[in-house]
């Protein structure tokens, strides 16, 4: 991360007032000169946010030159997340993904989001996901289908070409992408959500170097933009309606009065989303579908009862949209596992004008940090926090405070794709339990990486065929 002169990130000048009363913000323990806390960060984020809590509410960390406040609070993490007009979408991690994406519905700022939502809103009606479903559906058993006994799996690439290809399915109606697009896609959006954080990290003038890392991360960021530029006029000189994602972004049209030209998505703004959706839909599913599978493997009873859950509800079919409502174990897994790792585990706001927080005074282009994981770890918020277990979310259980998950984030800016994300994962995971049990290998734990996406690193499993219980 860098700063400006003033020790702020980068945004708008700080020449509002300060908030008359409230108090600074409290700084981590731990800070070294120069490099503030940027050596936990690198070695041990995770571990380092989870201490945060002691500290207080709103907690100062420097990484480098540059001052954010990290929100621990549930009920304070709800304000920034609904308050997008004071904590606008900003920061660094948001910077370096614009430099792919550009201003999706997922990152555009404050004032154009709503018209934006608008338009995108439509491709993920509820009308629209049976039929999503039924394209995860095909790809999960082609995949899983083409598994051999005793194959040893590298569990999140697998999911990964899982993921890719449903995306690219339901976005693009199976385009012109075979085995060696798949593994194309699934290597350049590795390589940018593995950047992200690093370069969140690393002073700017350092990210302009010829380094091999910054060089691949080139090459990767231009090989999806000329794949998607390809693919949108490809598409623009058919005219043809696919009923897919890309055919709803094309179609999009907003009825509130305005200029004709916002009425419809421009370009840019469908690339744009056309890219959010494949890092963010690609990335994050087969983080959440990884876990899943290791902590199933590692919990036998969990294993057992999902293993007689799909018996009786699928029949030695594929899970279907219309099975859902009979896999209710399969989606608590989903749910548990978001909960323990959540893929977007650290992301970042700017407030947009001088503010208190938890009663600190929060100056103008501040960078606000709020981390899911954090507040998914908290003893106070959950029992036994570390403790995978699915049954937490029985409905007769009592239901925990909707502040405290936030895999998918909350308010206006909540992921727009969290029901298809769900959805996918559920089925898959379904699909997967009714045909094969996944044996860890012997070696060193599985951790998570250091990412910008918290997918777990070295998962290799043994896929032994089952017969229904």
């Amino acid at each position: 991360m860098t700063g400006d002169r003033d020790h702020r990130v980068q945004g708008p000048p700080d020449t509002a007032p300060e908030p008359p009363d409230g108090s600074a913000v409290p700084p981590a323990p731990g800070q070294l000169p120069v490099l503030g806390h940027l050596v936990p960060m690198l070695r041990d984020p995770l571990a380092f946010l989870s201490s945060l809590p002691a500290v207080g509410d709103v907690v100062e960390i420097r990484l480098g030159p540059v001052r954010a406040v990290v929100v621990c609070d549930p009920g304070l993490t709800h304000q920034v997340l609904t308050d997008d007009r004071t904590f606008d979408k900003g920061g660094e991690f948001i910077e370096r993904l614009k430099e792919v994406i550009g201003d999706g519905v997922g990152l555009c700022p404050h004032g154009p989001h709503r018209r934006q939502r608008r338009l995108v809103q439509p491709a993920f009606h509820p009308d629209r996901m049976a039929r999503y479903a039924d394209v995860m559906s095909g790809r999960i058993s082609d995949l899983v289908g083409a598994w051999r006994p005793g194959q040893v799996l590298d569990v999140y690439a697998e999911m990964t070409d899982l993921t890719a290809g449903v995306l690219l399915a339901t976005m693009f109606s199976n385009p012109r992408a075979g085995r060696d697009g798949f593994d194309g896609l699934r290597r350049d959006t590795t390589v940018i959500v593995d950047g992200v954080y690093r370069r969140m990290l690393t002073p700017r003038p350092l990210l302009r170097l010829p380094t091999p890392a910054n060089r691949r991360y080139r090459r990767a960021d231009a090989r999806l933009h000329a794949s998607v530029h390809a693919l949108l006029a490809e598409r623009r000189a058919s005219g043809v309606e696919h009923g897919d994602l890309l055919s709803a972004l094309l179609g999009a049209h907003d009825d509130v009065p305005g200029a004709a030209a916002d009425r419809t998505l421009s370009d840019p703004e469908i690339i744009a989303n056309v890219l959010m959706f494949l890092l963010a839909g690609t990335e994050t599913t087969a983080s959440a579908l990884a876990w899943a599978l290791h902590l199933v493997a590692a919990h036998p009873r969990i294993e057992h009862d999902l293993q007689a859950e799909v018996d009786s509800a699928l029949d030695g079919r594929w899970a279907r949209h219309t099975d859902l409502p009979r896999l209710g174990l399969a989606g608590r897994i989903i749910t548990e596992s978001l909960r323990l790792y959540p893929p977007g585990w650290f992301l970042t706001r700017t407030a947009a004008t001088a503010t208190r927080l938890g009663g600190r005074r929060i100056p103008r282009g501040t960078t606000v940090v709020y981390s899911p994981y954090l507040l998914h770890r908290r003893p106070d918020l959950f029992e036994e926090p570390e403790r995978f277990d699915p049954d937490r979310w029985l409905p007769d259980r009592p239901p925990p405070d909707r502040h405290t998950l936030i895999p998918f984030g909350n308010g206006s800016r909540k992921c727009i794709g969290d029901t298809f994300a769900t959805t996918e994962a559920t089925l898959a995971l379904a699909g997967i339990a009714s045909r094969w049990t996944l044996r860890h290998l012997p070696g060193p734990p599985v951790a998570p990486a250091r990412s910008a996406s918290l997918y777990p690193r070295r998962l290799r499993m043994r896929a032994e065929a089952r017969k229904p219980l």
